[in-house]
């Protein structure tokens, strides 16, 4: 490490796509720019919990996690009120959470910003108890998550991932969403709820009032009885269009009730990890992260 770099451990979960590769690649960026870091590569997504406790005994500056939206939504609960930095190696299939931030989606692009970038004090969701980095929905992304082959994601990538959502959605059916309680509870047929910290879901943004410090947590739902109307949705703003505003209806607030009609899970992050129903929250300023210094 050289002086006056910041103490600094990375934990990669291998078992995304292109994980070990990625790692090897991370690892020796890294030492060009003199820049030492212990580093856990780790196969078994089921002891990335376990790792990242060890990582954080030697009381580092940086915590570097290597993954998917999926690994860095699991993880950061570990890394609340420790005091530690993260740094970001995007390593998924959509990165929505690196898109939010601005990080680039290439290795040596993100490791330079963990390097040279800036820190940024950012918020954190919640549903219930558990923190997560960029998004939650409730609708189609749930049953995709549920269901999807992990080589589909591994071997194949976004495509394989879109395929088996295309596969999905011919046998997913829209819901009544319900909002607050008592009097005040607003209810609405949809077919796609979007629970945002960030404004990137599925790597393409789709709710661009969530901001990543913005102190309030956003529910959009794409609204109608018609599945169709969630394909245009996606359409439209992956094209930009003005038109994908006229499916949605928004609300915000630093916490809301939510309920579903029939109970429904939640997928955070692209994992699966609650239902309906339950209160989205934000946790203003929880975290620092490396960003990109602002231009």
């Amino acid at each position: 490490m050289t002086q006056g770099s910041a103490k600094a451990v990375m934990v990669v979960n291998t078992k995304s796509r292109s994980g070990q590769r990625s790692f090897d690649r991370a690892c020796a960026r890294f030492a060009e720019l003199d820049y030492l870091v212990d580093a856990y590569a780790v196969d078994d997504p089921s002891k990335l919990s376990e790792t990242v406790t060890e990582a954080l005994w030697s009381d580092p500056e940086i915590l570097i996690l290597g993954g998917g939206d999926g690994t860095i939504s699991c993880l950061v609960d570990l890394m609340v009120g420790k005091g530690v930095r993260l740094g970001v190696l995007p390593l998924g299939t959509a990165n929505s959470f690196s898109r939010s931030l601005g990080i680039p989606l290439d290795v040596n692009g993100a490791v330079d910003v963990i390097v040279n970038g800036a820190p940024r004090r950012i918020d954190l969701g919640m549903i219930g108890n558990d923190y997560f980095a960029n998004a939650a929905a409730i609708g189609i992304s749930p049953k995709i998550a549920e269901t999807v082959p992990h080589l589909a994601k591994r071997w194949f990538g976004r495509a394989g991932y879109l395929s088996w959502a295309a596969l999905q959605f011919l046998r997913f059916r829209p819901f009544t969403l319900i909002v607050g309680s008592g009097a005040e509870a607003q209810r609405l047929k949809v077919v796609e709820v979007r629970i945002s910290n960030g404004a990137f879901h599925g790597g393409t943004e789709l709710v661009e009032s969530a901001k990543l410090d913005s102190g309030r947590i956003v529910v959009q739902a794409v609204k109608g009885p018609f599945k169709r109307r969630l394909i245009h949705n996606w359409a439209a703003s992956a094209l930009r269009l003005k038109t994908r505003h006229e499916d949605v209806v928004e609300f915000s607030g630093t916490a809301l009730e939510i309920a579903t009609e029939p109970p429904l899970p939640i997928s955070i992050d692209g994992e699966v990890l609650a239902h309906t129903p339950t209160t989205a929250r934000i946790a203003p300023g929880v975290i620092e992260v490396m960003a990109p210094r602002p231009a």
